[in-house]
């Protein structure tokens, strides 16, 4: 992930890679964080990209779950545009993702009910 420094055990920000947050919502379908680059006296940064993270809920029969993801874009427009097939994306990573859990869940040892072990 873009935001991912390798610096979060030292306990000190980085000030060459700071980011002034703002947030976008529609009050519906979700909202799109928008991490604008600055430099360590609060000022644009223009040298480096604004990052967009898009975050909605999909519901379940077990309740709502919620879906981030970093969203491809040079501006707000655009990642207004791209919010849904970011959003879908996620939620397609999240579904193969469960499914392979379940697969290795099921991969297990499975004892029959009533079986019983003999050991030699």
């Amino acid at each position: 992930m873009a935001l991912d420094n390798g610096k979060a055990g030292d306990g000190k920000i980085d000030t060459n890679n700071l980011y002034r947050q703002e947030t976008y919502t529609d009050l519906g379908l979700g909202s799109i964080q928008c991490l604008l680059p600055i430099t360590a006296d609060g000022g644009p940064d223009a040298a480096r990209q604004p990052i967009f993270m898009g975050s909605a809920q999909i519901m379940t029969p077990h309740g709502p779950i919620p879906v981030q993801c970093e969203i491809p874009a040079g501006n707000l427009r655009a990642a207004c545009e791209a919010f849904p097939k970011a959003i879908e994306a996620a939620v397609n990573d999240l579904v193969r993702e469960a499914r392979q859990l379940e697969r290795e869940r099921q991969g297990g040892i499975v004892i029959p009910r009533g079986g019983k072990i003999e050991l030699p």
